[in-house]
């Protein structure tokens, strides 16, 4: 979502090597997933609304980039995440106990780290170079269900991590290749 849309709203030219690499790195993704008939019901509209929202947000920190610097889209994406959750929050909160302090305040640290990369990224460089990478939240969730929570392994996450890896790698070999001519 975030190369096609990438496109249109920010004018990025986009190869049909990049476009290959998304492709496969999706493919690996349905090799993961696995999805059936099943995944077609009216409840999983909410994460392909949470998909294409995050590759809204992707597009506009892109494009905010071009203007601002990261530390201004840094600070006002959390002042926009603090002001809505200081509305739904109230309404919802349970007080941590115990050891919850620790891992909300690792939540928090781990949280705003990746999100400051995630727009320093985003500054750097073209969000379609970007989007391959987007997969390999498969691979890093799956590694903590197994790591974590003793999900079961499964041979075709190993294959399609290593799908996904590849078409990623692809895809920075191809951005490298594209900067130095």
């Amino acid at each position: 979502m975030v190369m096609a849309l990438s496109v249109p709203i920010l004018g990025e030219a986009v190869g049909w090597r990049r476009w290959l690499a998304v492709c496969v790195g999706f493919c690996g993704v349905l090799l993961i997933l696995r999805p059936g008939t099943e995944m077609f019901s009216s409840t999983n509209i909410l994460p392909v609304l949470a998909a294409f929202m995050m590759a809204i947000y992707g597009i506009l920190t892109r494009y905010a980039a071009r203007r601002d610097a990261a530390e201004t889209s840094f600070f006002w994406t959390a002042m926009a995440g603090g002001i809505a959750m200081l509305c739904i929050g109230p309404f919802f909160w349970l007080p941590p106990v115990g050891s919850d302090w620790g891992w909300m305040g690792l939540l928090c640290l781990t949280g705003t780290g990746g999100h400051y990369l995630l727009i320093k990224a985003f500054d750097a460089t073209k969000a379609s170079t970007i989007q391959p990478f987007a997969y390999l939240q498969l691979v890093f969730a799956s590694s903590i269900g197994i790591l974590v929570f003793a999900d079961s392994l499964d041979p075709m996450l190993f294959i399609g991590g290593s799908i996904i890896v590849s078409s990623g790698l692809f895809a920075l070999q191809r951005e490298s290749k594209v900067k130095s001519h």
